[in-house]
């Protein structure tokens, strides 16, 4: 009599791979990852998805979808017309809890309200993330330039002034790998997309202090940016202010803007821990 053959084992679905990593963590919440996941997948989406979109862009089953979809229904994340699912106000309380609880966040609002007081321009405070810049604090002045950006925009951290101050902290060997696996798109005619090029600008960003971006992102957009670190010289976060290259030149902006910058991150030092 033959043994019994056992089921064949099976695979993981394309997403898990994400979470390899994790195989064999007993306090790895599978279920939770491919949620959030499944969040994630809303972004940038304005008209909605549908589940086979989703599942096309998550690599999760269909079935895996439903019933994710369902419980962020239930919990009043995910809303739906017909077949096109859609993320529900309630998602922000994800966010919001993250910009009330933090430090960094709370200290940043009146430090930003009053560089825009003095120079009259909207400035920002960022956090790195996965090769992108994240906003996490902004405040705008009443003749904003850049429409859409707002708390949780996210843009190319080699192209931004806030980005190349932050990778410009990163250790060697970090700042490395990053460049290796960069593949820099060019948004304007000015827009950096050689990679030495890359490197000797957040370099140069490394030696100064500061980094001045002129219309790499945006046509007519200039911006400087400085980190923000703590009193353990740890920089966490990085602060800009963002102009029209018609109101403000470079040297302008080194006269002005940056002594606010700079003081605005000194203040937040002192408070940081």
């Amino acid at each position: 009599m033959s043994p019994a053959r056992s089921a064949p084992a099976v695979p993981p679905a394309p997403a898990d791979h994400a979470f390899a990593g994790q195989a064999g963590n007993p306090d790895f919440v599978l279920s939770l990852a491919r949620g959030l996941r499944v969040i994630e997948s809303f972004e940038g989406h304005r008209d909605g998805r549908t589940m086979i979109e989703i599942s096309q862009s998550t690599g999760l089953s269909r079935a895996s979808i439903r019933r994710i979809l369902l419980t962020l229904e239930l919990l009043g994340y995910v809303g739906h017309s017909r077949q096109v699912y859609r993320l529900k106000t309630q998602v922000l309380r994800l966010g919001f809890s993250y910009l009330s609880s933090s430090s960094v966040v709370e200290a940043a609002r009146p430090v930003l309200e009053h560089i825009t007081e003095q120079v009259h321009e909207s400035s920002s405070m960022s956090m790195l993330d996965n090769g992108e810049i994240v906003y996490v604090v902004r405040s705008a002045a009443s003749r904003v330039l850049a429409a859409g950006l707002s708390v949780g925009s996210r843009l190319p951290a080699y192209c931004t002034s806030m980005g190349r101050v932050l990778l410009a902290a990163l250790p060697e060997e970090e700042l490395d790998a990053y460049l290796h696996h960069l593949k820099p798109r060019a948004y304007t005619a000015k827009t950096r997309v050689r990679i030495p090029e890359i490197r000797q600008a957040i370099l140069k960003a490394r030696n100064d202090g500061y980094a001045i971006v002129d219309e790499e992102l945006e046509a007519g957009l200039r911006s400087i940016a400085v980190p923000v670190s703590t009193r353990g010289n740890q920089v966490v976060a990085a602060i800009n202010v963002g102009t029209h290259i018609s109101r403000i030149d470079r040297a302008t902006l080194i006269k002005r803007c940056l002594p606010a910058l700079q003081e605005g991150a000194r203040t937040l030092r002192s408070i940081l821990i």
